[in-house]
Parts: structure tokens; sequence; C-alpha cells
């Protein structure tokens, strides 16, 4: 299903939803489409691909310490590239070891893919020789929903 991103009234970026969501804001009126499918339509209503909220939604908790670390977080911050060979990235990798106290937060994971996951073990890239092509950082709102909107389009699947 595609993702559909959020506007508030002021044309800030909130988050993403899915279609289905999305078309239930807009039946009970509190979106209207700002960006559509063109030549598209669901019901009434033009496919979305951006809608904005009617009324201004108070977003003080963007502006705090910024998002709560999640495995699909990390992937969209690394922009699902593996931090060792920059090939396609479907798993996070602590840059410090789990079982030597790494915790999950944004600065000790990384995106990797199954092969450099695996080929680093429990070992830090030091140990196992492998260079970080990029150091993790703690992404802001901002960042992080901008990487999500830059995402390629995932493909629905026909039923």
């Amino acid at each position: 299903m595609d993702a559909v991103l959020v506007l508030n009234a002021d044309l800030g970026p909130l988050h993403q939803v899915s279609l289905r969501h999305a078309i239930r804001m807009l039946f009970r009126e509190v979106a209207v489409v700002h960006e559509a499918e063109p030549d598209r339509i669901i019901g009434v209503y033009p496919m979305p691909r951006v809608v904005r909220l009617v009324q201004y939604v108070v977003t003080r908790w963007r502006f705090t310490a910024g998002p709560a670390w999640s495995r699909a977080g990390v992937l969209v911050r690394d922009h699902r590239r593996c931090a060792y060979c920059r090939g396609h990235a479907t798993t996070i990798d602590h840059v410090l070891p789990r079982s030597r106290g790494g915790r999950n937060s944004w600065l000790n994971t990384v995106a990797a893919c199954a092969g450099c996951n695996g080929r680093k073990g429990d070992r830090t890239p030091a140990e196992a020789g492998m260079r970080l092509h990029a150091e993790p950082t703690v992404p802001g709102w901002a960042a992080l929903v901008q990487k999500v909107a830059d995402l390629p389009a995932r493909k629905s699947v026909s039923r």
C-alpha cells in the first residue's frame, strides 16, 4: 500500500500514513488533498500523494529530543545502504555489540546487509577489520521526515 505524506495546516511535514488512512481523513474532512496522482481516483476522491490538515496541530514534540530510536528509523536514516559495503541493507547492526553493553540507540546502530552483519558478528568494526563508511548520527524530526518523503514509493501488490 502506498504511503501518503501528511502536512500540517502550515504546510510543515508531520508523518506518513497509509492510503486507506488518508482516505478516511478525507472522508472525515480533517484533511484535504494537497497533491494527487494524475488521472487516478478512489470513489469521489483523487488518489492522494500528500494531504494537508484543515486545522493546525501543535507539534512541540517534534522540536524536543528528536524521534525515538527504531529499526525502521535506522534504515531510513541510512537510506537503506549498508554502512560497511554500501550495498542494500535489510538489517541493523550494533557498532558496540549488545553482548558487550551496546544499546539500541541512534549512535550505536547502523543499517547493514545480511552478509556484512554476519561477517562482523559479535565484534566491533575494528576487531572485524571492517570500516564504517558513515558514522551513526541522531536524526532530527525534519531530516527523518524528509528522508522518508524522498524514499521511492513502494509498489503496491494487486490483489
